[in-house]
């Protein structure tokens, strides 16, 4: 949590104009300062949706591994993120939607598609780690390369989603916060209703029904509440990826394997996570800025790797 309130007040307080916290309390409270226009048009919606976004894509990215049993999975890594961005690029081409408020229900569409589809072709209950991730590694580059070809193909569409395709929290506004809030709560909600079922069902369907929980539903929760998360993160800020699929490894030295646990301190560490990208994206392109999806891909790999690494050497 001091590490989450910390990258707050660098991300309300960075900028092409740098504010010290004083000024940043100041422009938070005071409507008569210079600086509350620039506070709470500008500074403060980029923030919030960013501790939205980010607590959507590490719940997502945790409670989809515990399904899976698979630590690799990944909003991103298992194409759900492309599918969303397929099914907003797809609107955004040929029927001219261009607000997050018609966005989001084509983000919702393609991201349930591609969830049940990876799970489908993975193998349903019998899915392996290996085969979820060539399915969804599959269904990634396949989606990608649609929205790309739909963007080279459509000028307009090229130019009004260009930055948006590479996940970006710069166009925020205090409007698309308020619309995607109820989203990201209605699946935060559920999945940290499925921790405890979800937490029976790693030790097997039988022992799961054997302890209450029931398989088929706490799938088809996770599924709704993956959904949720993910769709509506992508349709406000567009694909970011390894959020998800870090954040969870991360947390559990410190949790352990329980979801009760490990779910909400994934909630606490995405945004800042999230947040700490866009503010160092901030920084590396001054007096401009880079998109923070540039700044997570580019971080995610070495710092993953550094993860798989370590977890080697221990077991070693």
């Amino acid at each position: 949590m001091l590490v989450l309130a910390v990258v707050i007040i660098l991300s309300v307080g960075l900028g092409s104009r740098g504010l010290s916290p004083a000024q940043v309390w100041r422009g938070l409270v005071d409507h008569a300062s210079p600086l509350f226009g620039v506070v709470h048009e500008m500074r403060l919606p980029r923030t919030l949706l960013g501790l939205l976004a980010g607590a959507a894509l590490g719940l997502a990215g945790a409670i989809m591994q515990a399904l899976t049993r698979n630590p690799l999975a990944d909003p991103g890594l298992l194409g759900i993120n492309a599918g969303a961005s397929a099914a907003v690029a797809s609107s955004a081409a040929f029927l001219g939607v261009a607000t997050f408020a018609g966005y989001v229900w084509f983000a919702l569409l393609g991201a349930a598609g591609v969830t049940a589809g990876v799970y489908a072709i993975g193998g349903g209950r019998t899915a392996t780690p290996a085969r979820l991730a060539l399915a969804g590694a599959a269904l990634n580059a396949a989606l990608y390369s649609y929205v790309s070809a739909v963007m080279l193909l459509n000028a307009a569409s090229l130019e009004r989603m260009r930055f948006w395709t590479v996940g970006s929290l710069a166009g925020a506004d205090m409007g698309t916060v308020v619309r995607v809030l109820p989203f990201v709560a209605a699946g935060g909600v559920l999945a940290l209703a499925c921790a405890r079922p979800l937490n029976a069902l790693a030790l097997g369907d039988d022992a799961a029904r054997a302890l209450g929980a029931r398989p088929a539903t706490v799938r088809a929760a996770v599924i709704i509440a993956v959904t949720l998360l993910c769709g509506a993160a992508t349709a406000a800020c567009g694909p970011i990826i390894f959020v998800g699929l870090l954040v969870p490894h991360l947390v559990r030295p410190f949790t352990g394997p329980d979801l009760r646990w490990l779910l909400p301190y994934c909630a606490v560490l995405s945004p800042a996570l999230l947040l700490g990208a866009d503010v160092l994206a901030r920084i590396l392109g001054s007096p401009g800025e880079l998109q923070v999806g540039t700044v997570t891909a580019v971080l995610g790999g070495p710092l993953f790797l550094t993860l798989v690494i370590r977890k080697r050497a221990v077991r070693g």
